[in-house]
């Protein structure tokens, strides 16, 4: 006899298991499905974000700015530090700590909350049923949904001509695992994974960084005047960032990985003891419905979804990476959260305009909203503010004074339009200006809030006041107003 379930959840990632647990917090009987195996082939919950993703990343990170600030900046503290030394070994072990502590986590928040967990393959078939294969067994048994929500995430994407090989081409889950540092490192991809991958090693040691990046500008997703000086502060770090680069040819010798990449039409040849193909992901979708199911995706694999993530059949839903928008795990989650609230009659929605972005590196890079050039494109008129890290008192104390907070006002009603962050401490600082969008704040609200002093927020305060021509720790400037053009007041 076929299981009956309220909610079946395909996918254990930040998306799916932030879906069941929200399901079964509503009552709902919930099973959850994920395929995923630890490095000793023992399930573990929480997908890529947890187990090769944005956790061990951040920890390597986290790891990697403390030992590069006692090996180079304690002394401006008055700090001597002598015979500092990389343990890579624990390093690797503390972030592999760090995943194990939080995916056991989910595994107890799945039993506090009643939602049974599946270790096996997922697909889903017809009439809203599901077969599942467990692992270690070679025959499948269906189970059923009354509701049915696919998360099944994505996986890092691939070059045709750029194959892995062993601990020489790795894709992002094997830049995470190198037991000693790489003297030449090459990076495919100048985006958020390249970028953090190429600042780990860097401080870790590596004496060359090369990212080649295909796209003929940097960060093209990202306020061009933050990503302008990001770009600046990334290569004065040793990050040899070469843009228009498209690699045609890799060859793995016994002198590490041999690439060939054209810059407009001239060639260029490089060689490195490791590269790392970051090149963006692509959603786990191939498999994750039968033929006869009628699933609809897209030509990139995506999962045709409406604004409250229904897909084009009665009681099937899709969340997370494998449906249009950013690749965001917080994304993914509040997406996990609204499909169980619906399920449960609740007449809920996301707003997709106020989905924050965060690129982990030092200076951090955060932003919300539209973009200078997105305003301009389509003729909004705007107010800018813009209010640099140096003009903080807390960033001078923190000695991290690289970097801005700019404001983008709607020139008419003042209701902020985007807030575009680079400096210290962003990835935090970002969420004030979610939660100021969220409520449809305006420069003025921000501007009538009193900020402790000193922080590193104040900088979105005055900011803020920029935008009215009002802020008070920096000299009088032009600003950007009305469309993009520069005026004075």
């Amino acid at each position: 006899m076929t299981e009956h379930f309220d909610v079946v959840v395909i996918g254990a990632g930040p998306a799916g298991y932030v879906a069941a647990i929200r399901c079964a917090q509503l009552g709902m009987k919930t099973a959850c499905i994920d395929q995923w195996l630890d490095a000793d082939g023992k399930p573990a919950l929480g997908g890529t974000c947890l187990n090769v993703g944005c956790i061990p990343s951040k920890s390597l990170l986290e790891s990697s700015e403390r030992f590069m600030q006692v090996r180079d900046e304690l002394q401006d503290h008055g700090i001597k530090v002598a015979g500092v030394e990389l343990d890579l070994a624990t390093m690797l072990k503390r972030k592999d700590k760090v995943v194990r502590d939080l995916t056991g986590g989910i595994e107890q928040l799945f039993r506090a909350n009643g939602v049974i967990a599946i270790h096996g393959r997922g697909q889903l078939q017809a009439g809203k049923q599901v077969a599942v294969t467990e692992q270690g067994k070679s025959e499948s048994r269906v189970i059923s949904g009354e509701h049915i929500i696919l998360a099944p995430g994505s996986s890092p994407a691939q070059l045709d001509h750029v194959a892995l090989q062993g601990d020489v081409v790795v894709d992002s889950t094997g830049a995470l695992e190198f037991r000693d540092v790489p003297q030449q490192l090459g990076i495919i991809g100048a985006g958020a994974i390249g970028l953090e991958l190429g600042s780990v090693w860097r401080r870790l040691g590596a004496q060359s960084v090369t990212l080649l990046e295909a796209q003929d500008s940097f960060l093209p997703m990202v306020d061009q005047q933050v990503a302008k000086q990001a770009l600046r502060s990334f290569t004065a770090q040793g990050l040899d960032i070469r843009l228009d680069s498209r690699v045609t040819d890799c060859e793995v010798t016994d002198k590490g990985a041999e690439v060939q990449y054209q810059i407009g039409d001239e060639n260029h040849y490089a060689r490195f003891d490791r590269l790392i193909v970051a090149v963006g992901r692509r959603p786990n979708t191939a498999d994750i419905a039968a033929d006869e199911a009628t699933l609809l995706l897209d030509e990139w694999g995506l999962i045709h979804v409406d604004d409250h993530c229904k897909t084009n059949l009665p009681g099937v839903y899709a969340i997370g990476d494998a449906v249009r928008g950013p690749m965001l795990a917080h994304k993914g989650s509040e997406e996990g959260v609204m499909v169980a609230e619906r399920i449960a009659g609740h007449p809920v929605a996301m707003n997709y305009d106020t989905v924050p972005s965060v690129i982990y590196t030092r200076p951090e890079v955060a932003w919300v909203g539209q973009s200078e050039e997105a305003l301009k494109s389509v003729g909004t008129a705007y107010n800018s503010g813009v209010f640099p890290f140096t003009a903080s008192g807390r960033a001078r104390a923190l000695g991290d004074t690289d970097g801005f907070i700019k404001v983008l006002a709607d020139a008419q009603t003042d209701r902020l339009l985007g807030v575009h962050m680079v400096g210290p401490h962003c990835s935090e600082l970002i969420s004030e200006a979610v939660i100021a969008m969220q409520l449809g704040g305006s420069a003025e609200d921000v501007c009538m809030t009193v900020f402790a002093h000193p922080t590193l927020s104040e900088s979105f305060h005055e900011a803020a006041l920029a935008a009215h021509d009002r802020a008070v720790h920096i000299a009088p400037r032009r600003k950007r107003s009305q469309k993009g053009t520069r005026k004075t007041r």
